[in-house]
């Protein structure tokens, strides 16, 4: 076994052994909305439940060179994002959404996807995912590295409105076959659900 402090590992070293370590990761795909009203699109897969009453979901966004990303700027500012799932049918949309483009400069496009309306909050989703969340900012947290610099901004986020098809939630189920969900590995690797066992908790 290999046995290695934390400052023997570069940054970019501890950064493949995460994301090729913890993995599967579920994907958000995360619509929000600038003051000037530019809807802009992102994946992340720093992405999980914190809570479920009240229903709160967390996103990690980095910093690249110390910069605040788009999501992040503007859910600090409007308080409110939509979260939707990232399934076998959008991914490749959702995929042309990664690509870093300048402030105010809509992924919509490249996407190809089609904007809907929320119930409770002003931002918009997308058509084109089964399951979508609207939310609003519960929490910022500044994460910072261990000279004092913000590195990455973890957002918690709670739920204010569910939207989801028919196919998808069952009988107060989610169906997982109908989800069809991807997860997130490391470099371009992504993983669809595959063998399932059931173990009964003691």
């Amino acid at each position: 076994m290999l046995s290695l402090h934390h400052t023997q590992v570069s940054a970019k070293d501890q950064y493949k052994i995460l994301i090729g370590s913890v993995i599967p990761r579920p994907i958000a795909f995360v619509t929000t909305q600038s003051q000037e009203g530019i809807v802009n699109l992102a994946p992340f897969s720093f992405y999980n439940i914190v809570s479920y009453n009240p229903a709160i979901l967390s996103i990690s966004v980095q910093r690249p060179n110390g910069q605040m990303k788009d999501t992040t700027r503007n859910i600090l500012k409007q308080r409110e994002a939509v979260i939707h799932n990232v399934s076998l049918d959008n991914v490749a949309q959702v995929n042309q959404s990664a690509k870093d483009l300048s402030y105010n400069d809509s992924e919509l496009k490249r996407t190809g996807m089609t904007l809907v309306p929320s119930s409770t909050i002003k931002t918009p989703g997308v058509k084109e995912a089964s399951v979508r969340f609207e939310t609003e900012l519960y929490q910022h947290v500044p994460i910072r590295d261990e000279q004092g610099s913000v590195i990455a901004d973890l957002l918690l986020l709670r739920i204010r409105h569910y939207h989801l098809d028919e196919a998808v939630y069952q009988d107060t189920y989610i169906n997982y076959e109908h989800l069809n969900p991807l997860s997130r590995l490391a470099g371009n690797d992504y993983a669809q659900l595959g063998e399932l066992h059931t173990l009964k908790r003691p």
